[in-house]
């Protein structure tokens, strides 16, 4: 079954204080867009998620693009043509890690019907496909996932953008809790011009008592009180989560900006992700594949051409508000996707509580516990 997009019905509260763009998502930097074609039938817990750069062709006009792989227990595919060229040439695709072959090879089929000459007149295609492991939720080894729910996550990508449960997060754990999809944005001044940095996130990682939210020790207050419930309680699952349990799952981070930068730039923009990504608890485990990448689309690299004309960057002294709205937005990402998150049953009866089913006080322990 194909579940339809869907929001969560409040927003998380505001973390920093950098504004958030008009739609608060990485869609308020323009032209990006995002799809997502869920299954949620029994077993079948997954789905496909597409991060659009632009409205045009993504082969034709390359953006430019870098990644840093912050721990390398990932199965992506793209990354190496990504790091020695530094553009995108197709939409960005998050998927569990068994669909990594199918969804590449849908891109594939798809950057060829949009531009036959691939592959014969013009070069082949560099497939981008990023991953986490939903097996938990999800009956991974079923291979469920298929061309045609790439095709639908394409097709259904829009400035419409939401979060949780849904797309790639579907199957997604995140603290011991539901994750899945994140996403925010901050609009920030550079060099003397207003710019906007959006991030989305694929949320699969870290252990409960880890979990912190804008400071506030809120997994381990969690684990706490999960503790003195009786073993019957649908909390008691949680509490068996200790710190000495190694942090395991994943997180993709995706960072697009309208601020003209290029991949060197971008390169250490994304590893600014990083320092979000810490904010809330996690310190990039053994077993935890985390990876990020940013591009930029203020400007475009035509197929086949030879001079690129690039417009005037951003100095390199003055990317600190780049950083920060790049740490902040990520932050505010993965709490949102813990935030919008509804709870899961799936394979064998395994249960994943959401975050605000878990804690129906949630707003008022934040408050109550701000610094």
């Amino acid at each position: 079954m194909s579940m339809s997009n869907h929001h969560s019905a409040e927003r998380a509260p505001h973390l920093g204080t950098l504004p958030a763009g008009a739609l608060g998502t990485i869609a308020d930097v323009d032209g990006v867009s995002v799809g997502h074609c869920t299954l949620a039938e029994g077993a079948l817990q997954t789905g496909v998620t597409v991060i659009r750069p632009h409205r045009g062709d993504p082969f034709v006009d390359k953006v430019p693009a870098a990644a840093s792989v912050i721990n390398g227990f990932g199965k992506s595919i793209g990354l190496v043509q990504l790091d020695e060229l530094g553009t995108l040439e197709t939409p960005i695709a998050l998927t569990n890690t068994f669909g990594v072959g199918t969804v590449a090879q849908a891109q594939i089929r798809a950057a060829i019907r949009a531009n036959p000459r691939i592959g014969r007149e013009w070069p082949t295609l560099n497939p981008l496909v990023f991953e986490c492991n939903d097996g938990y939720l999800n009956d991974i080894q079923a291979l469920a996932l298929t061309e045609q729910h790439f095709n639908e996550a394409f097709d259904a990508a829009s400035a419409d953008v939401a979060s949780g449960a849904l797309g790639a997060g579907r199957g997604m754990s995140c603290f011991d809790l539901k994750g899945g999809i994140g996403t925010a944005s901050r609009v920030f001044s550079a060099a003397g011009r207003d710019y906007t940095v959006g991030a989305l996130v694929l949320a699969n990682f870290g252990r409960l008592p880890m979990l912190t939210i804008d400071g506030t020790p809120l997994g381990r207050m969690l684990a706490e009180r999960a503790a003195v419930v009786e073993a019957s309680n649908a909390a008691s699952a949680a509490a068996n989560a200790t710190p000495d349990q190694p942090e395991q799952g994943s997180i993709i981070m995706i960072v697009a900006t309208d601020a003209p930068l290029d991949a060197r730039q971008l390169k250490r923009l994304s590893l600014r992700a990083a320092a979000g990504l810490a904010r809330t608890g996690s310190v990039y485990g053994h077993g935890s594949g985390d990876i990020a990448l940013a591009f930029s689309t203020a400007y475009t690299v035509p197929h086949g051409a030879d001079f690129v004309a690039l417009p005037p960057l951003v100095a390199d002294h003055c990317m600190d508000p780049l950083f920060r709205a790049c740490a902040d937005s990520v932050e505010q990402a993965i709490v949102d996707a813990l935030w919008s998150a509804e709870s899961v049953t799936g394979r064998d009866g395994h249960r994943r509580l959401s975050l605000r089913d878990s804690v129906p006080d949630l707003a008022h322990l934040l408050r109550n516990s701000a610094r």
